[in-house]
């Protein structure tokens, strides 16, 4: 196809190039970030069971994200959390963190009426618990005596903070992808 130059310069193909950006999906069924404001209300289509991972990770089609499949039932500290999400070899790779309060949130089903876990009905992850789950975002509010940080509670599919000192103890659940945003 030729390129021609009309009022809006080259236009064909452009239009063309860009187009094939837009619709680009790698083999791993992935989309590019821009898919965050997309909606895949079915988890069947949403959801993707990572057998690279050995079945232990999820892809989220939505987000782009790679979450953990089974999630510790262990409780930690917010500084403990950080460290076993960064050590912990999910399906045999390591390269897991804490997600933002974004990228966790992501995953409520606002749907799903308590008791939860306020999840999208049919997904795949295992061992989730209506409880708290650690993000790595500190909330705003933060001061040296309070030391907040963000958490979603899949019980009621609420944000709220939580003091991160160790009596405050709450289960963490790994991602692996580009930060959304700044998280420490």
């Amino acid at each position: 196809m030729r390129n021609t130059r009309g009022r809006w310069g080259w236009s064909v193909g452009l239009n063309v190039t860009v187009a094939a950006l837009l619709w680009f999906v790698d083999s791993a069924g992935a989309v590019p970030l821009e898919s965050w404001d997309s909606l895949i209300p079915n988890a069947n289509q949403r959801f993707k069971v990572l057998s690279e991972f050995g079945d232990q990770a999820v892809l989220d089609k939505e987000t782009g994200l790679v979450w953990e499949r089974a999630v510790s039932q262990q409780l930690f500290d917010w500084d403990v959390s950080r460290a076993v999400c960064i050590t912990r070899p999910v399906g045999g790779r390591k390269g897991w963190r804490l997600p933002s309060i974004a990228e966790l949130a992501s995953l409520i089903d606002s749907n799903v009426l308590p008791p939860g876990p306020t999840l999208p009905p049919g997904h795949p992850f295992v061992f989730i618990l209506a409880a708290d789950y650690w993000s790595a975002t500190t909330a705003v509010n933060t001061t040296n005596t309070t030391r907040d940080a963000w958490k979603v509670d899949f019980a009621i599919g609420g944000i709220g903070a939580n003091n991160k000192a160790i009596n405050n103890s709450i289960r963490a659940w790994c991602v692996r992808g580009p930060m959304s945003e700044s998280v420490y």
